[in-house]
């Protein structure tokens, strides 16, 4: 796929009324700073009839005004701390073309090609990127590189749904809660659970991992689709041991099924302990809920176990792991998380942990799962529809796997696996086994 970039811009916001002052910041919260500082890129496709480019221009301007720490840059305050300049620097907006149908060239599987209809995530200044590429069957790609240090999936997600709405000349509902400075310590601070080691490691502290003889260039990234046939097949075993009554979740369900099948192509010796990282949102577990922050609002769960345990134990062992580990991650949790955050990372000298991942391409013997069920990135309608496929960009890091809607819109889920080639071919063999 030839992608030919044409006319590249800055877009800022535009305003009604009296513009804001370009002199202000705000400072990342403790939850920004824990997470990742780089940019992670969505895939947009639709059909024609598509809107005019203006039209795309012109809500993502108003968009702007109402999210405006997309349109800033990060800095840093006197004291050093991480902040969000509001200066209305603005995104880059970029558009492109292909000589060709998008049904030639569009590749429905994660694949490097899919780099060429965003732009690059390395050394970039500005918080937003949008690059619109045509074909020339009418067809529209939007290509959307986001900074996670600005906000989470349910924030960004949440701004692309005002996009489409400033497009259409609705107003943007619901409108966010753009403070950051409501994650208060409480006093006296209550260190109720421990943190380090979690969210956060020792500073001279370095990751030790296995030596593995296959190189990050032996990553391929495949996607699995699990119908809603199998989900609910999957479900019911996963549930048959739950003494309450109570199924566990598709989710749950689904993620404990890829941990024991994704350990199993590894190979994985019986004495290894694998965990897995799960993103677990605070909006409503926090007391008083906060349901349209903006910003960055994600802990992590860790369940973990023996790989002899997990494998050799029925599903609902496993599934009952990760529900256990989800529902810890509650109120007082956050609480204590913001508590020690404020009170013992500088003490302690300590960094996130998630910084340290990301210098990483490989979590063997581990998984993190970006579960993208719950947001609405298919509502990104700029005034002739909703997209027709949605998907994560080309990401291959082993052992990141993502979870989304499937496109064909039916309650299937679509799951994006790296893994090491050879793994691979197990895991395609054993992926679809309720055994």
């Amino acid at each position: 796929m030839k992608v030919k970039i044409g006319r590249s811009r800055i877009i800022k916001p535009l305003y009604e009324g009296t513009p804001p002052t370009i002199t202000n910041h705000i400072p990342l919260s403790v939850f920004d700073k824990v997470t990742y500082d780089q940019h992670v890129a969505v895939i947009y496709a639709y059909r024609p009839p598509i809107p005019p480019t203006a039209t795309i221009e012109l809500g993502l301007q108003k968009a702007l005004a109402e999210y405006r720490e997309w349109a800033g840059r990060l800095g840093k305050d006197d004291n050093g701390d991480p902040i969000i300049l509001l200066n209305d620097e603005g995104v880059k907006f970029v558009e492109a073309s292909v000589d060709r149908s998008l049904d030639q060239v569009m590749p429905f599987r994660p694949s490097a090609s899919l780099l060429s209809l965003h732009p690059s995530l390395e050394g970039v200044v500005e918080l937003v990127q949008v690059q619109l590429t045509t074909f020339i069957c009418g067809s529209l790609v939007v290509g959307f590189t986001a900074n996670h240090l600005v906000a989470d999936g349910h924030s960004t997600s949440n701004f692309l749904v005002a996009w489409g709405q400033a497009c259409r000349g609705l107003e943007i509902s619901p409108l966010p809660l753009h403070d950051r400075t409501i994650f208060s310590p409480r006093d006296p601070p209550i260190f109720e659970f421990e943190h380090k080691g979690f969210e956060y490691i020792n500073k001279k502290q370095k990751k030790v991992y296995p030596l593995i003889h296959n190189g990050v260039d032996d990553i391929v990234a495949h996607k699995v689709h699990y119908s809603t046939a199998f989900l609910a097949k999957l479900k019911s075993k996963a549930s048959s041991l739950n003494r309450n009554n109570k199924p566990f979740s598709t989710f749950e369900s689904l993620l404990a099924h890829l941990w024991r099948t994704i350990t199993r192509a590894r190979s994985l010796s019986e004495h290894d302990v694998t965990q897995v990282r799960i993103s677990v949102d605070g909006r409503h577990r926090l007391n008083p809920k906060v349901p349209n922050y903006f910003g960055n609002l994600v802990l992590w769960a860790f369940p973990k176990a023996k790989v002899n345990d997990l494998l050799n134990q029925p599903l609902p062992y496993a599934t009952k792991l990760i529900h256990d580990a989800v529902v810890n991650v509650n109120d007082n949790y956050f609480k204590s998380f913001i508590d020690f955050a404020n009170h013992k990372v500088k003490e302690e000298e300590l960094v996130p942990n998630a910084v340290a991942d990301t210098e990483e391409s490989i979590l063997w013997p581990n998984l993190e799962v970006d579960s993208w069920l719950r947001f609405p990135f298919y509502e990104l309608d700029f005034g002739c529809g909703g997209p027709y496929i949605f998907m994560p960009s080309f990401f291959p890091t082993e052992g990141m796997i993502f979870l989304l809607p499937s496109f064909i819109q039916d309650g299937s889920i679509d799951v994006f696996v790296p893994l090491f080639r050879d793994n691979l071919e197990t895991f395609k063999q054993i992926c679809y086994s309720l055994d």
